[in-house]
């Protein structure tokens, strides 16, 4: 279907994410292209020029927006923050201290973190995070002699009670009854 600039330019201040892919428009003072989707500033009409494909941009000295990422076929910001934060999580749930400071050098609000972990994956940064933390637990529960407290410690809880409660939530038994179910199979080995 061809569109008509007017067309193509009611789509971009709109910030239509159907027409992505359809065209692209550029910015003549930037030199910058965006899709139509793009959230950034509008621009004035006179400023702008378009493109049916990211090369003609390209070609016409044109760079790829940082924001709307037109040089990548698929682009979703907010899976991609979900897998930063997800990433730092992953390599420091188990030092609390630590994972705080990382996650403050993101530069995401707790509130945007929560709703965009909550959208992406149905749970809280905090409910993944002791996921991970009783996923932990529960092996070292089935693989080592360590007490519960150095467990509990070891997998960043910060205390006993904490780590019972969760685990309870969790598994459904306490940590103590976890590990009785393997203490009776190594005693079989």
């Amino acid at each position: 279907m061809l569109l008509s600039n007017e067309e193509k330019w009611k789509a971009a201040i709109d910030c239509d994410s159907f027409y992505d892919g359809q065209f692209f428009y550029g910015v003549k003072t930037t030199s910058i292209f965006c899709r139509p989707s793009c959230k950034s500033k509008s621009p004035k009409r006179d400023h702008v020029v378009f493109f049916d494909t990211a090369e003609q941009a390209h070609a016409a000295g044109f760079r790829p927006c940082k924001r709307c990422r037109p040089d990548l076929l698929e682009f979703e910001p907010k899976r991609e923050t979900v897998e930063r934060i997800k990433k730092v999580i992953d390599e420091f749930y188990t030092d609390p201290k630590q994972l705080k400071e990382e996650i403050d050098g993101l530069g995401i609000s707790k509130n945007s973190m929560i709703r965009l972990f909550q959208d992406q994956l149905g749970m809280t940064p905090v409910q993944y995070i002791n996921k991970l933390r009783i996923e932990k637990a529960k092996e070292f529960l089935a693989n080592s002699q360590d007490t519960i407290l150095s467990i509990a410690l070891q997998c960043g809880f910060g205390s006993l009670s904490t780590f019972y409660n969760f685990f309870r939530r969790l598994v459904g038994m306490s940590p103590t009854q976890y590990s009785k179910l393997f203490a009776g199979k190594e005693d079989e080995k």
